[in-house]
């Protein structure tokens, strides 16, 4: 199945015979919609929908699929050399199962491998740029942390958080307050590390958590929600939330 989503994506390439938007493709204009369909992926996890679930990881495989015939048109490598990549790598990182000695670690194998591809022998290279702020903050404090740059427990990195919201206070012009707020959001990143909490995580439950209580709001609404007043909104707010079953805990 693999090989005809392949030979797919190559008749849509084709720059002859295929599609006008496939072809005028290239890496960088791709890349916001693999970013996207693995999101979307996520999504469908979080909902717990095996439909959509199978729909999204289709989606993002041809993303994949979409990569590699682009990169096997410029000469660098195909598909099969994805693929043989994925395999080897995989091998390497679980010596206690392929192997015959004990595996040193997935994270120590990692860095191992960064060395040995990168000449730059920071820490926290490899970090991809690209990721979510957030991920890749949480990502980089991880990496300092394995240095013994990290605070010993979570009353340090609560303290910065306090801090750092005195400093946004303070801030004298919107430069400064930018230059702040950051931060102040990569201190909470820290600060959820260290209390062992995923701050991706604990963000998306909370957006989904605002949704369904605005969209509530604006049921129990109507049309008259937009001309409420601010203190009429917060009425309906404490309606949404006291009407939310299986609660264990105010929020």
């Amino acid at each position: 199945m693999l090989e005809e989503l392949r030979d797919i994506m190559a008749r849509l390439r084709d720059p002859e015979t295929g599609c006008p938007w496939d072809v005028e493709q290239d890496f960088r204009t791709i890349a916001p919609y693999t970013i996207e369909e693995a999101y979307e992926v996520a999504d469908a996890i979080e909902r717990d929908d095996m439909t959509a679930l199978r729909d999204e990881l289709g989606d993002l495989q041809l993303q994949v699929v979409f990569h590699a015939r682009m990169a096997e048109e410029a000469g660098a490598f195909d598909l099969k050399d994805v693929l043989a990549s994925i395999s080897a790598k995989m091998i390497r990182r679980h010596p206690h199962v392929f192997g015959d000695g004990a595996s040193p670690g997935w994270e120590e194998i990692k860095a191992a491998e960064r060395a040995g591809a990168s000449e730059d022998g920071s820490a926290l290279a490899g970090v991809a740029f690209a990721l979510p702020a957030l991920l890749r903050a949480e990502k980089l404090q991880k990496r300092a942390a394995r240095t013994g740059f990290d605070w010993p427990d979570q009353s340090g990195a609560r303290e910065k958080v306090v801090e750092e919201i005195d400093e946004v206070d303070r801030a004298t012009s919107a430069e400064h307050r930018f230059e702040e707020m950051g931060d102040l959001l990569f201190a909470l990143v820290n600060w959820a590390r260290k209390c062992g909490i995923d701050p991706e995580a604990a963000l998306r439950a909370a957006n989904a958590k605002f949704e369904k209580r605005f969209r509530a709001m604006e049921d129990m609404a109507g049309d008259r929600f937009a001309g409420l007043t601010l203190d009429e909104k917060e009425e309906l707010w404490v309606r949404a939330k006291a009407g939310e079953a299986g609660r264990s805990h105010p929020a």
